[in-house]
């Protein structure tokens, strides 16, 4: 078996632009035969999803002992549509809202599978003497999101709904990393970020005042999906439809031992396997069948996309409304055709 490797996304970037100015076709994947692949590059990031478990249990590599496999630890979706648009991953998970601002701009990728609904995985923690204890009480703070993410979406939507001005309150783009440090040093009020860090922000005196399962009551659904781009997939279809079985696999495997599922994604959440059993209660993992319902023909996920879209659009992060159709042409809703309750 081919050694699993693992890069951050920092010297994947390094990588991309050496070989862009060596002359390197990065978007160009050479295969053994007609069906496998070399190598098979999957950005990700930390989240207790079925992807991570399958990255843990060596799922991809056994499947593919003749492949390198190559996992890039991203911090953010706008790094993952950089790392895509240059062609230096096949596969990634992302949030709904970097998956819309993608497809709205035609980068060259298209969603496969549904990964997961964030319900209480992502939320807004603040410091308990920061005076804040509802959404109304944010003005003249200052709260830190990653920008272009699900919990970026989800905090300008809470601010919507609860007729706060962005304008009234400071907001910082971070990595979540940074959030945590900066959250130490005393320099923000608050954050809107996603697990581990939010529950090591809790445990550290924070308390959650909203979460993106109750944003997604108000209508403002957020999901974490998995991307593959459009020249993997036309040359290799085929290694996509059993990535999609090994990562229904692992969702199974998730929901009937959680526990064995928690015991080997600690380690990478840098968590405790109680608060990992924790976290993984907060998301709705989907399986192989219930995609059909999100991703198949008509399914809801173009519905979600377009309207996180017409979001970015009124936050001026699209310059122009992007057509349903744009979001439909961008799933491979052929997967999962004739599939649907």
């Amino acid at each position: 078996m081919k050694a699993k490797r693992i890069l951050t996304a920092a010297a994947t970037v390094a990588l991309v632009i050496t070989s862009v100015f060596a002359g390197g076709n990065l978007t160009e994947v050479q295969a053994k035969d007609n069906d496998t692949p070399k190598k098979i590059t999957l950005g990700y990031w930390e989240s207790p999803n079925g992807e991570l478990l399958t990255k843990e249990k060596g799922s991809l590599e056994a499947a593919f002992p003749d492949t390198d496999v190559e996992w890039v630890e991203f911090q953010s979706g706008t790094d993952i549509l950089t790392a895509m648009q240059f062609g230096s991953i096949d596969f990634a998970t992302i949030g709904t809202p970097p998956a819309a601002l993608g497809l709205a701009k035609d980068y060259p990728f298209k969603i496969f599978y549904l990964h997961d609904i964030i319900g209480e995985s992502e939320g807004l923690v603040v410091k308990k003497d920061s005076g804040i204890s509802s959404v109304k009480d944010l003005k003249g703070k200052k709260i830190a999101t990653t920008f272009a993410s699900t919990s970026h979406f989800s905090l300008l939507s809470a601010l919507e709904a609860e007729g706060v001005s962005e304008t009234d309150v400071t907001l910082y783009d971070m990595s979540a990393p940074d959030m945590y440090a900066s959250w130490q040093r005393g320099e923000i009020d608050g954050v809107y970020v996603w697990e581990p860090v939010k529950s090591q922000l809790i445990d550290d005196g924070g308390v959650e005042i909203v979460s993106s399962e109750d944003m997604a009551e108000k209508g403002a659904l957020t999901a974490e999906v998995g991307i593959v781009s459009n020249s993997f997939y036309e040359k290799y279809p085929d290694v996509v439809k059993k990535y999609i079985d090994i990562l229904d696999e692992s969702v199974k495997s998730y929901r009937d031992d959680g526990k064995g599922a928690a015991k080997l994604m600690s380690g990478g959440l840098n968590l405790s396997e109680e608060e990992t059993l924790t976290t993984m209660d907060e998301i709705i993992v989907k399986d192989k069948s219930e995609q059909a319902e999100y991703l198949g023909k008509n399914g809801e996920l173009a519905k979600v996309l377009k309207k996180t879209a017409d979001f970015l659009y009124d936050q001026k992060s699209l310059d122009k409304k992007a057509d349903e159709k744009i979001f439909e042409q961008g799933i491979l809703s052929e997967l999962y055709e004739g599939k649907q309750s």
